[in-house]
């Protein structure tokens, strides 16, 4: 094998010197033939305790064959992933956001540690997607992600369902409109097998900007996990990356501004998760982009809502594989005008080309035409005011109130407001403040499809707000702002909100605003003071202490 392509192994491999490394090689069962192989590191996120990973071993080996067939020599390792669904609405839940840096942390640790020549990661749940990406965009070397692909959609009284309808369940069951065995029931369906949550909530949002940016082979990921080709999927990426590998392909080559927006673009014209934007801002400080958060804004404001989607629409991911998958909708959006031209994909064709080779379904109903848009707007909204200086993320649809004023109803803990929600002691009007859950002061940045699920349930998603400093999962709906920054726990506005306060949303003007004066908001803020961190030691207290704002992606870093 030409030398070129074993630029960082050979160093690890080659001469009398590495004798004893080879010895430690040949006793997991390599061979000179092996190691004189360009290494490709398999970077797997597999875990058992959750659909959305449960299949990644499987699709490993598919992997591995396909590299092998290419020239190079696998090897697989694994990493860690928490899952938000079984997590969520608990203090497990502050331990997903963190799992974002630690698993890129750990790929990053490997690929130095065993200086492979190329990388494939495997991601299933949200957080192991950019989580991924963030590692390998570190190392630089030749590698991809491949998305192990959305579950397939439950049957319950003769609809399709989602984990998001169980959620949901919980707040109707809370309320007295569902009972405990159609609660049972739901709960039994909604999610038949291996794969990530089946809307376009996050893992499915994230899964395909990677596919629009560039780091995932177009039309791989989406391919949905228990699909018979996603088998073949996984053979093509290993063959694709040692493609990258000879022709010298790096995610610094393919992350460009340009890409970036792209991507930005694809979210919002699926109405895609909040959570978009934390991660895209920290994949973008990793690749070196001045990305900024308003920037989401200026794009989702010239995009339409093309895509009929849950949360808030009729369709699955899988629906939308059915329809076209992601060719179509990059074809409706290069049709459009909207998408950068000549931006090089991991398939090592740029992602015009791969949207020329469309095949929509006939009659389908998942990607509106362009004459005919959900709404003419995209998904997602950055409002700031008085309230949020930094910003706040707000997903639209199109059918919320465009002005929303009422009073607060101030939790300090995810777990307050929770109780009092399943109470019935939110009514309708209220503005519910959820803070000290944000990056430093939860610490972790907790989701709250729980609450927000159980307002829906009960019949109040039109007829609340919610602002947090925390975040939203993917699947969250109704009138719902997160990522409020700054975060309470720095000193933010949203820290000295007190109950009864008024407090206005304006979607049309882009402002979300205390009702109080500015002179009266200096005067609190000057009399706040910050409480102890609710983490003294271990994961949660260092990156308590590292992490930044959410408007910056809420990445870890010595310098914030």
């Amino acid at each position: 094998m030409d030398s070129r392509f074993r630029e960082h192994s050979r160093i690890i491999v080659d001469g009398p010197s590495r004798a004893p490394a080879r010895s430690y090689f040949r006793a997991v069962g390599m061979t000179d033939d092996d190691l004189s192989k360009p290494l490709v590191g398999i970077a797997n996120t597999w875990i058992e305790i959750m659909p959305c990973n449960s299949h990644l071993r499987q699709l490993a080996e598919k992997v591995k064959e396909g590299v092998r067939a290419a020239g190079g020599t696998p090897m697989e390792f694994n990493t860690i992933a928490i899952s938000d669904g079984e997590s969520m609405g608990t203090e497990g839940m502050k331990s997903s956001l963190v799992s974002r840096e630690v698993i890129a942390d750990s790929i990053e640790l490997v690929g130095r540690g065993y200086m492979f020549d190329a990388m494939i990661a495997l991601a299933g749940c949200d957080k192991t997607i950019p989580a991924t990406a963030m590692g390998l965009t570190r190392l630089n070397l030749p590698s991809l992600v491949l998305y192990g692909g959305s579950i397939q959609p439950g049957r319950f009284q003769g609809h399709d369902v989602t984990i998001q309808d169980v959620f949901e369940a919980v707040g109707a069951h809370s309320a007295g409109k569902m009972s405990d065995a159609d609660l049972k029931e739901i709960e039994s369906v909604a999610c038949p097998g291996a794969g990530a949550c089946g809307g376009q909530f996050t893992a499915n949002t994230m899964a395909m900007a990677l596919e629009f940016i560039g780091l995932t082979p177009f039309g791989l990921g989406n391919v949905p996990a228990t699909d018979a080709r996603k088998g073949d999927a996984a053979y093509r990426c290993g063959t694709l990356v040692m493609d990258l590998l000879h022709k010298g392909i790096t995610p610094s080559k393919i992350l460009t501004r340009k890409a970036f927006e792209n991507a930005i673009t694809a979210v919002v014209t699926t109405g895609g998760s909040t959570n978009s934007v934390l991660h895209l801002l920290a994949m973008a400080k990793e690749a070196d982009i001045d990305l900024r958060i308003e920037e989401f804004d200026e794009i989702s404001s010239k995009t339409p809502l093309l895509a009929d989607m849950k949360p808030w629409g009729r369709f699955t991911a899988v629906d939308l594989y059915n329809a076209g998958g992601m060719a179509l909708l990059a074809k409706r959006l290069l049709d459009a005008g909207l998408l950068h031209r000549g931006q090089i994909t991991a398939s090592l064709k740029t992602l015009d080309e791969e949207a020329l080779t469309a095949k929509e379904r006939p009659g389908q109903e998942v990607v509106r035409p362009l004459s005919n848009p959900l709404k003419t707007t995209g998904g997602l909204m950055i409002l700031k005011g008085n309230l949020t200086p930094e910003g706040c993320v707000l997903k639209t649809s199109g059918h919320e109130k465009p002005h929303f004023r009422g009073p607060a109803r101030v939790f300090d803990r995810e777990e307050d407001a929770m109780d009092a929600a399943t109470k019935g002691q939110i009514k309708k009007g209220d503005v519910v403040v959820v803070r000290y859950e944000g990056p430093r002061g939860g610490p972790g940045m907790r989701e709250m499809l729980g609450l927000t699920a159980a307002l829906v349930g009960q019949g109040l998603g039109e007829d609340v707000a919610l602002l947090t400093d925390g975040r939203f999962s993917g699947a969250t709906r109704g009138l719902m702002a997160g990522h409020a920054a700054p975060e309470a726990a720095r000193g933010g506005p949203i820290a000295i909100v007190a109950e009864g306060d008024e407090i206005t949303f304006d979607l049309a003007k882009k402002t979300l605003r205390l009702e109080l004066s500015d002179v009266e908001i200096k005067s609190r803020l000057a009399r706040w003071k910050a409480p102890a961190p609710r983490y003294k030691t271990g994961v949660f207290a260092k990156y308590a202490a590292l992490v930044s704002s959410a408007s910056l992606g809420a990445i870890t870093t010595a310098d914030i």
